[in-house]
C-alpha cells in the first residue's frame, strides 16, 4: 500500500464557481482533448456511435435543480467535478501496487500507468466517484492537474494552468495554491465562503467550491413592465409624418365595386 506524505510544500488546486458555471460543458472538451494528445495513454471512447458508447472522462459537469433553503424561485446549478486531489487521499492508500501516490512538492494526486493494474480499489474508496477505469489501456485515469501543462516552460506562461481553466469562457474555475493563505484561490475562497465537497468524510479535498448566489425572486415582468411603456403617445419625426401621411391616403376601392 502507498503512503501518504505527512505534509506538502504547497495544495494546488482548483476552486469552482457554482454561480458563474454555465454548463458549456468546454472544460469537458479541452481535458478531454488535452489529456488525449498528451499525458499518459488517450482517454479512449468505446463504441463511440454504436448503440451502447462509453468513454473515460478525468472532469464531467452534472446539472441539478435546487431549490433555496429560504425559499424562492428554483434555480438550475451546473456542477463540474473531477478528482478534489484530497489530503488524506483514499484511494492513494488503498492501492494495491503503489500506483496511486501523492505528491510531496505540489499535493497532486496521480497515477503510475506502468504500475497500474486496473483492479478498481482506488475507485471503489473515492467517495466522489472520480475516478474511471479505461476499459481500451485497462488502467484506472483521473483529473492530473495537467501536471504536464502547468510545469512546461515550453508553453507561454499564460498557458501553465490546466486546460480546463484556460478554456473556461464564463471564469468559473480558478487555480493555485489553496495551501498558502495570501494566493488569489485562497482570498476567494474566504470572500466568497467556499467549501469542502462532503467534508463530513475527512478526506480534506484541495479542491474547493464557491455557492451559487440567492436568485432575485421578483418576477422577472415586474423588472421589465417600465421598459415595455410606449416612449410616446404620439409618433414624432420623420415616422410621425409618414403615419399621417398615410392616414391621409383614400381607401382603395374593392374589386368588383362601380
Amino acid at each position: 500500500m502507498t503512503q501518504l506524505p505527512s505534509s506538502t510544500t504547497r495544495k494546488l488546486g482548483l476552486v469552482i464557481d457554482l454561480d458563474t458555471c454555465v454548463g458549456c460543458h468546454a472544460c469537458v472538451i479541452s481535458c478531454k482533448g488535452w489529456n488525449t494528445e498528451n499525458y499518459g495513454a488517450p482517454l479512449s471512447d468505446m463504441d463511440a456511435y454504436g448503440g451502447d458508447p462509453s468513454g473515460t472522462f478525468l472532469n464531467r459537469v452534472h446539472t441539478y435543480e435546487m431549490q433555496p433553503e429560504q425559499g424562492g424561485a428554483a434555480q438550475t446549478v451546473h456542477f463540474p467535478k473531477s478528482c478534489l486531489h484530497c489530503e488524506d487521499a483514499p484511494c492513494v492508500t488503498v492501492c494495491p501496487t503503489g500506483a496511486s501516490y501523492k505528491r510531496v512538492e505540489d499535493g497532486i494526486v496521480l497515477v503510475n500507468e506502468s504500475n497500474c493494474i486496473g483492479c478498481g480499489l482506488c475507485a471503489w474508496s473515492c467517495p466522489y466517484g472520480a475516478r474511471e477505469l479505461d476499459r481500451a489501456e485497462g488502467v484506472m485515469k483521473k483529473c492530473t492537474l495537467c501536471v504536464d501543462r502547468i510545469y512546461n516552460e515550453n508553453l507561454p506562461e499564460v498557458d501553465r494552468i490546466p486546460s480546463c481553466v484556460r478554456t473556461c469562457p464564463a471564469g468559473a474555475r480558478s487555480f493555485g495554491d489553496l495551501g498558502d493563505p495570501d494566493s488569489d484561490v485562497s482570498q476567494l475562497v474566504a470572500a466568497r465562503g467556499g467549501y469542502d465537497l462532503m467534508p463530513e468524510l475527512g478526506t480534506k479535498p484541495v479542491n474547493k467550491y464557491l455557492p451559487p448566489r440567492p436568485k432575485d425572486t421578483t418576477d422577472a415582468i415586474d423588472i421589465l413592465a417600465p421598459f415595455l411603456e410606449p416612449v410616446a403617445e404620439e409618433a414624432t419625426g420623420f415616422i410621425g409624418w409618414l403615419d399621417r401621411a398615410l392616414d391621409a391616403l383614400p381607401a382603395s376601392p374593392k374589386k368588383g365595386s362601380n
